[in-house]
């Protein structure tokens, strides 16, 4: 049994907060109280702030002086992408002389320090209360291990001062991309009017109410005479009691020889905390505090392609929260805590006596569990479980879904395993017969929602039954459920929509949030209906979603209560956007909202916002462009097109919209040159491939068409409309066996539509026909 006695230290220090804690400002219950700052927790916790001191979260961001800057300012030199930068110090001062956003050597001053190993980053000020960070960091890494030296976080690169992820553009920007994680309290505070920020923050770092929220309520708690009858004594006076959450007694089985909870988990306060900075996630405001919904503030990544492999190995930069998630562990009521000592944030044990403390070491680390020899890196629980990945250029990070091995995955997959990551010289194949060899049973029979959703991806006709399956699998992980939604708008029959309806439903706010976003193309009585009960919904992601779905619903097939209750989470939705003013593609979301809701102007204002922030922006342009046609501006439209064109020339986005403009002014030569540029700039979009196919053949180039088609359907081998337009065009071209080819594919798909059958009958027909 494994005890931790943290309830008996909670009394303790619960005594010494009478006579101890310092003032502060007092509220009447945790939902009012404010922050008092790191000072008012010291004197009551003097452990815990001894163990926060010089970690990770006390060192996020300092200001730059010489006792906090790492890297070398004497006058050291380095050149990326032909611009050769100076850092260089005047007494306590640190300089950098770089490309400026107008690409000119300039000299600007360090501010803050931000972070401090493996690496170490600076922040440099810009007017508009811009803070950017510095594109080249210092290798933080003893010199032996190749540290101690500057570097480019791009170094594959030539980032110039034209390219959004340069230094000075909006992607190194610290007001927005990171500082509500390096600090305490931040409210970023952005001023669209003015193109400004006022950001503030009540500790410059990570400090404790980053974690356990505003204190002043605990601080009145404490100082109380009568604090045991208090009404706020459950939680001692904060939105949360993270430390009852680490009190909870773990029993080992003997038979398994896993440990199990004593009693299950209540809460995911502990994960979800941790989880507002360690996730990949986007944010609807800046208002959380310990123990609310993550959901209820943020929108966290599902396993979207380029962000994580098929079967939810980490691929991007995805900080934790999404691995975790699918994993077992986490399922069995493990949290971050219990492996991570939540203040100093260093491993509760080294090497495997930290997985030792679950699981019992003379079952799992032998050389019958990991076949390796003991000691070797082999047999290292975390070389198998946890295998790593390099961001940031040298910043190691461990996989956190603790997953089996699985190279047979790599063979069907194309997914990365930790097998090969050591056997670098062997192949997949060789590591997938070694582990087959090692189990009495077959684990490459065991299925895997990874499968699933890479069906998905690939649009493979089998897919879809698939996705329902995993859907319907509450054993699964919430966010691979809820990725299978994401994926099954490629599909839709009436297995599809019963799994849609039945999400809808779900306990896990993710998966009810994706199953909202597979009704954008609905018709509005569908919107209506399995939409409008989630405006009710507790988690605002969840409420939010539901009334950008309902926005363009026509008032007339609303009733009062039900248009008022649509306007009023609308303007939730309008909120959670412009708490995101200052990134265009939060009014490019607004001018389809306003779009929608036959807002014409309104839609025009946020698009022109959108290129005022971003003016290379073009798909706000594009959606500029067909605002124009619905107000029948097509004049107005072309320009726009043809401006974006300029402004980015390899757009395919923009060639395709200015195709199809140039379609409806009847101008169809010049409309296919440029459909036909859009389709070879992006050669794996169908709809691009198959529009410029069906506008050849419309101008009697059908074997142009032929062609083009068949291109578009390498990437997109069971499209639909690719197929019906090869099955059609060879048909009408009097290529029937191809024809036949193509419309067999098409039932393989759809066995039972009749569209097909008759399809097929014609061309049997037309053959015979033919032939005789």
């Amino acid at each position: 049994m494994i005890l931790r006695p943290s309830s008996l230290f909670l009394v303790l220090v619960s005594a010494l907060c009478v006579v101890a804690c310092n003032e502060g400002p007092v509220a009447t219950s945790a939902e009012q109280a404010t922050f008092v700052g790191r000072s008012s927790c010291a004197s009551c916790h003097p452990s815990q702030q001894s163990e926060w001191e010089n970690s990770h979260h006390d060192l996020a961001m300092q200001e730059a002086t010489s006792n906090t800057i790492l890297g070398d300012f004497n006058d050291a030199t380095f050149t990326y992408a032909g611009v050769t930068s100076t850092f260089y110090r005047r007494q306590d001062t640190f300089f950098v002389r770089t490309d400026g956003p107008d690409g000119q050597l300039k000299d600007y001053k360090i501010d803050y320090t931000f972070g401090i190993t493996p690496l170490q980053q600076y922040l440099i000020g810009f007017p508009g209360g811009r803070l950017q960070s510095l594109g080249i960091a210092w290798d933080a890494r003893p010199e032996q291990d190749g540290g101690q030296r500057w570097y480019h976080m791009y170094p594959d690169e030539a980032i110039d001062y034209r390219d959004p992820l340069h230094w000075t553009g909006s992607y190194q920007n610290w007001n927005f991309m990171c500082a509500a994680c390096h600090s305490t309290n931040l409210k970023k505070n952005y001023i669209l009017e003015d193109d400004r920020y006022e950001t503030t923050f009540s500790e410059m770092n990570v400090s404790c109410e980053a974690c356990h929220g505003p204190g002043s309520t605990h601080v009145d708690w404490a100082r109380s005479p009568d604090r045991e009858q208090s009404e706020i004594d459950y939680s001692r006076g904060l939105t949360v009691s993270l430390g009852d959450l680490e009190s909870e007694d773990w029993v080992m089985n003997q038979t398994t020889g896993i440990a199990q909870r004593a009693s299950p988990k209540n809460s995911n306060s502990l994960v979800e905390t941790c989880a507002t900075c360690h996730s990949r996630r986007s944010s609807l405001n800046d208002d959380f505090r310990a123990g609310e919904p993550l959901l209820a503030h943020f929108r966290p990544s599902l396993l979207t392609e380029g962000v994580y492999h098929p079967d939810g190995q980490i691929q991007d930069e995805v900080y934790v929260y999404g691995s975790f998630i699918q994993s077992k562990m986490y399922a069995a009521g493990v949290t971050c805590n219990n492996c991570h000592n939540p203040h100093s944030l260093e491993l509760r044990a080294s090497g495997n006596a930290l997985c030792s403390s679950c699981h019992l070491p003379t079952k799992f680390d032998t050389e019958d569990h990991h076949f390796h020899v003991p000691d070797s890196p082999g047999a290292q629980c975390v070389n198998c479980h946890m295998p790593e990945k390099t961001y940031m250029g040298i910043d190691q990070r461990r996989d956190h879904s603790f997953r089996v091995p699985r190279p047979d995955l790599s063979l069907t997959l194309s997914t990365p395993n930790a097998c090969n990551q050591c056997h670098t010289e062997e192949s997949a194949s060789w590591a997938a017969q070694a582990v087959s060899a090692q189990y009495d049973e077959d684990k490459s029979a065991e299925s895997h929602f990874g499968e699933a959703l890479w069906a998905g991806r690939a649009r493979d006709p089998a897919a879809e039954p698939m996705l329902v399956r995993l859907i319907g699998d509450g054993s699964q992980p919430g966010i691979a459920r809820a990725t299978a939604l994401s994926l099954l708008g490629n599909f839709a029959d009436a297995a599809t929509i019963q799994a849609i309806q039945e999400s809808l439903l779900d306990v896990d706010p993710l998966v009810r949030y994706s199953s909202l976003r597979t009704l954008d193309g609905a018709d509005p009585n569908t919107r209506l209906r399995l939409a409008y009960p989630l405006l009710s919904d507790t988690i605002l992601t969840v409420r939010v979603e539901a009334a950008r779905i309902l926005a363009p619903v026509p008032p007339q097939n609303l009733t009062p209560v039900q248009q008022s209750l649509i306007d009023q989470i609308v303007e939730e939705y309008i909120q959670t956007e412009l708490f995101n003013a200052d990134r265009p593609e939060a009014h490019l979301n607004l001018g389809l909202l306003y779009a929608g809701r036959g807002r014409l102007d309104d839609a025009e204002e946020s698009y022109r916002v959108a290129l005022r922030i971003d003016p290379m922006n073009v798909q706000a342009r594009v959606n500029l462009a067909d605002l124009f046609r619905l107000q029948g501006s097509e004049d107005d439209g072309e320009r726009i097109l043809r401006e974006a064109l300029r402004v980015s020339p390899d757009a395919a986005e923009a060639f395709h919209a200015l195709g199809l403009l140039l379609v409806r002014r009847r101008r169809i030569d010049e409309a296919v040159e440029y459909l036909g540029e859009a389709a070879k700039l992006l050669p794996e979009s169908d709809r691009f491939g198959y529009v410029y196919g069906v506008a050849l053949n419309s101008i009697g180039a059908p074997d142009r068409a032929l062609l083009a088609l068949e291109r578009s359907l390498r990437f997109n081998p069971d499209n639909y409309n690719l197929l019906m337009a090869l099955a059609t065009i060879n048909r009408d071209n009097g290529t029937f066996d191809a024809a036949m080819r193509y419309t067999q594919a098409l039932l393989a798909i759809s066995p039972q539509d009749q569209s097909l059958l008759q399809l097929r009958a014609q061309i049997e027909e037309m053959t015979q026909t033919r032939n005789n």
